[in-house]
């Protein structure tokens, strides 16, 4: 089966998206406006909900929505809201401690009913830098350097408690066996961390590691440590040359491919004839404000292009960045080969980023998913509505339909998971205390049972 992760921004995808008819800007601060699209994602039985974040003010705020809630905060919400759903929120490494998010993420697996999912990201903004006492972002590869560590000891802390740590025997008053408590006493070049954790280990062992990155270093990271890939690919051979790079590298880790599941972005605009999908496309980037998608272009290039002639070519903007690589060669590839001026480019990017923006009818948005993914170019993908919550309907209603009736997409959910969903298995706890007297169902089971009892 097709793996569908609901792309979740607050109008949508589009950067006009805000401007449309069909949104709601001042909903869209609401918590109830996300509870509906979670609600209409669990409706078409999608695998998993994603908000990406930053810890800077995105862009350029005069010309464009910015109400991104915290995704840890509005995910804890949502799981109160759902019950089948995926819950993956987005964190840096830079900017964080281990020990902080290893918590947060199993306080939201817990509350979730082993829901959760962590996007792991390095955070390539300069404006991020400056909020946390530094004058400049780190290098590219420093920021990996302390990521890979950083994961690390997060599922050093994950594993701090053996699953059946926690006895609560009321009759003996004994609560938790200590013995299968440990900390995890990492001295690293990054980190020092005692553990254990605070808090039992997570329903799902850990929770689903995700990453975004598809630089080389980007790639290599995904292979040793993501579960699902999220990533930007424009054309069919550039989707499998990715796919097949990605799951090559994973049996140097001891890893088989099903363990890691790749998604790459699209961006749907639905019409009931291709025509209608081409004006409704048409109608969105109307409302582009061009001042907003220069600085946009110029913060993914790491180059100021402003002042350049919309109507002109892309100027030379080197061959390196030490921002998000993947994107700045991603947006630069296709400027060069589509031969692209820069009012086209922008369109081009308005809708996804970079990610790869159809127009068409349902049927032909399913043909698209359904080559790629029967091609060996995706496991599945990242759906990213242009508007919200309009476009995650259209999708819900007009295209999961067309891939049941191929048999390409689930009908009903057969697990109550995120890893289940996804397929992948439970982690084995790497540090447990192997005593056969003391064995007893893990906790996970009996959490499972007392959330089917309480959930909504």
């Amino acid at each position: 089966m097709m793996h569908l992760n609901a792309f979740v921004m607050p109008n949508g995808h589009h950067e006009a998206a805000w401007r449309h008819p069909t949104t709601d800007p001042h909903r869209a601060r609401t918590l109830q406006h996300y509870v509906d699209i979670a609600r209409t994602a669990e409706r078409g039985k999608l695998d998993s909900l994603f908000l990406a974040d930053g810890v800077a003010l995105w862009g350029n705020v005069k010309h464009n929505s910015h109400s991104h809630f915290e995704p840890l905060t509005l995910l804890s919400a949502l799981a109160a809201s759902t019950v089948h759903i995926g819950l993956i929120a987005t964190a840096s490494t830079t900017y964080n401690e281990p020990y902080h998010l290893a918590r947060k993420f199993a306080s939201l697996d817990h509350l979730s009913g082993g829901r959760a999912g962590w996007n792991i990201v390095t955070s390539a903004g300069i404006d991020e830098a400056r909020n946390f006492n530094l004058a400049k972002r780190p290098a590219h590869a420093a920021r990996y350097d302390r990521a890979e560590e950083f994961v690390e000891v997060v599922k050093k802390l994950w594993d701090s408690w053996d699953d059946d740590a926690a006895l609560v025997d009321r009759e003996t008053g004994v609560y938790a066996d200590t013995e299968r408590i440990r900390p995890i006493a990492h001295d690293g070049e990054h980190f020092q961390v005692r553990g254990p954790l605070n808090i039992e280990r997570p329903p799902q062992g850990h929770p689903l590691l995700v990453q975004a990155g598809s630089s080389e270093t980007g790639k290599e990271y995904a292979a040793r440590h993501a579960e699902a890939v999220f990533t930007a690919q424009q054309t069919f051979a550039e989707g499998k040359a990715f796919y097949d790079d990605v799951k090559g590298r994973l049996a140097k880790y001891g890893r088989t491919p099903d363990e890691i599941k790749i998604l790459p972005g699209i961006s749907p605009i639905l019409g009931r004839t291709e025509a209608e999908a081409r004006e409704r496309e048409a109608e969105l980037n109307a409302l582009i404000t061009p001042d907003y998608g220069l600085r946009q272009l110029s913060k993914m290039l790491d180059h100021d292009v402003t002042g350049y002639p919309l109507d002109g070519p892309l100027p030379d903007v080197g061959s390196f960045t030490e921002g998000g690589q993947s994107r700045f060669e991603l947006v630069v590839g296709l400027a060069r080969r589509e031969d692209l001026t820069i009012r086209q480019l922008l369109e081009r990017l308005a809708g996804g980023r970079g990610h790869r923006v159809f127009a068409g009818t349902p049927v032909q948005v399913a043909d698209e998913l359904e080559a790629w993914f029967t091609g060996g170019a995706a496991d599945g993908f990242n759906v990213m509505p242009p508007t919200l919550p309009g476009g995650l309907d259209d999708f819900v209603d007009l295209v999961v339909p067309e891939l049941r009736r191929r048999g390409l997409f689930r009908t009903e959910y057969s697990g109550t998971t995120l890893r289940e969903h996804y397929s992948l298995a439970r982690p084995v706890n790497r540090n447990r205390v192997t005593n056969p007297a003391k064995s007893r169902p893990t906790p996970s089971a009996a959490h499972n049972r007392c959330y089917e009892a309480i959930r909504p």
